[in-house]
C-alpha cells in the first residue's frame, strides 16, 4: 500500500502531530514533527472546544473519510467500542477491531471485549503476544508505558497491514492528550490515529452519543492494564499479575464500580475504591473476605487508600 497524504491530529485545542496512514511525519531527526503554535478548530471552521457533539461528529466523517477500512485498537471499552460501532453503523466503514491478549489483560477484561464485540456485531481479532519477554516491560521502569504500548501497537499495526486495512486508530479522546500518558508517545511514534480526539471528542461526549445510540458500553468504567498497579521498578512476573487480578475480583464481587490493587514493594496491597465503596469494603464480613483473601494470595500487608480511587496515581493523575 501506498503512503496518503499527511494530515494533522489536532485534538481539543492541543498542538498538533502530522500523520500518515502508516506513520507520522518526522522533523528530520525521526522524531514526530510538533508544530509551534496552537491551531484551535474554531480558527479555521471545524469544531473546537465549545463544538456540540453533533459538530464533533461530523468532524469525525471528515476525518475518516477515505478510511474504507479500519483497524482500532480494541479494548472493549466505551471510547474503542463507540469508535469502532460508530465507524461501522454510521459511517459504513469496514472495521477490524483487534485485541491484544497477554498476562497483563485480565481473564475479566477479555471476555468484557468479546462481549461487546459481539454485541455490536463485529468480528474481534485477537493477536497473543508476551510483553514479559521484553526486559524495558518486565523491568517496569517509569518508561514501562511507553515501552508497552509500543510493543502492543506495534503489532496492531502489522496486524492492520496485513489485513488490507487503510487506517489504524485507537480509541483515545480529547481528554487523554491533556495528562501524563507515557504510552502516549508511543501511540505517535507509530502513526496510529486517534480519530476522536482529533475530532474533539471528550469522554462525556462519547458516553453521551452511545447512550443515545444504545451502545452497552455507554457505562462502563474504565480500565488499565494489570501492569499499572504495581510500582515502579518492582518486576512484573506472571504470579504478580495473576495475583493482583485474583484480589481484584475479589474487590468486584463486593459490588465495587472501581477497584485497584496497587502494589508497593515488599508486596503491600494498597486498595483503591470509590469513596462511596468504603462502606462496602469495610463493612465487618466484607473487610475479613478480603483481608483473609489478600493474604492468601501472597500479600503481607493490606490498606485501604482513604483518597479513594485515581486513575493513573502512579504518575500524579487524577
Amino acid at each position: 500500500m501506498g503512503s496518503a497524504p499527511l494530515r494533522a491530529i489536532n485534538s481539543d485545542c492541543l498542538p498538533r502531530i502530522a500523520w500518515g496512514r502508516f506513520g507520522p511525519a518526522t522533523d528530520g531527526r525521526g522524531a514526530p514533527h510538533r508544530e509551534q503554535e496552537l491551531d484551535l478548530f474554531n480558527k479555521n471552521g471545524r469544531p473546537g472546544c465549545d463544538a456540540s457533539p453533533r459538530e464533533k461528529l461530523q468532524r469525525l466523517k471528515e476525518i475518516l473519510d477515505g478510511t474504507p477500512r479500519l483497524a482500532v485498537a480494541y479494548s472493549g471499552g466505551t471510547d474503542s467500542a463507540f469508535l469502532a460501532w460508530h465507524a461501522r453503523e454510521a459511517l459504513g466503514k469496514e472495521v477490524v477491531p483487534i485485541l491484544a491478549v497477554s498476562a497483563l489483560l485480565s481473564a475479566r477484561e477479555r471476555e468484557a471485549a468479546r462481549e461487546a464485540a459481539t454485541l455490536s456485531g463485529l468480528l474481534l481479532e485477537e493477536i497473543a503476544m508476551d510483553p514479559l519477554a521484553v526486559p524495558a516491560i518486565r523491568e517496569n521502569g517509569p518508561l514501562r508505558c511507553y515501552h508497552c504500548k509500543k510493543e502492543i501497537m506495534g503489532l496492531v499495526l502489522r496486524r492492520a497491514k496485513e489485513l488490507g486495512c487503510t487506517l489504524a486508530a485507537d480509541g483515545s479522546h480529547a481528554e487523554d492528550l491533556q495528562v501524563n500518558r507515557p504510552g502516549r508517545r508511543a501511540i505517535e511514534e507509530l502513526g496510529i490515529a486517534s480519530p476522536l480526539a482529533e475530532a474533539g471528542l471528550a469522554k462525556a461526549d462519547i458516553r453521551a452519543l452511545s447512550r443515545e445510540a444504545g451502545i452497552p458500553t455507554w457505562s462502563r468504567a474504565s480500565q488499565s492494564c494489570l501492569a499499572a498497579r504495581v510500582a515502579y521498578g518492582m518486576e512484573l512476573t506472571p504470579e504478580l499479575l495473576a495475583a493482583i487480578e485474583r484480589a481484584e475480583d475479589i474487590l468486584w464481587g463486593l459490588g465495587c464500580k472501581q477497584a485497584r490493587v496497587r502494589v508497593h514493594e515488599g508486596l503491600v496491597a494498597r486498595i483503591e475504591v470509590d469513596q462511596d465503596a468504603f462502606g462496602s469494603v469495610m463493612a465487618p464480613k466484607a473487610r475479613e473476605a478480603v483481608l483473609d483473601g489478600l493474604l492468601k494470595l501472597g500479600f503481607r500487608f493490606v490498606s485501604l487508600d482513604l483518597a479513594g480511587f485515581r486513575s493513573g496515581s502512579w504518575d500524579g493523575a487524577s
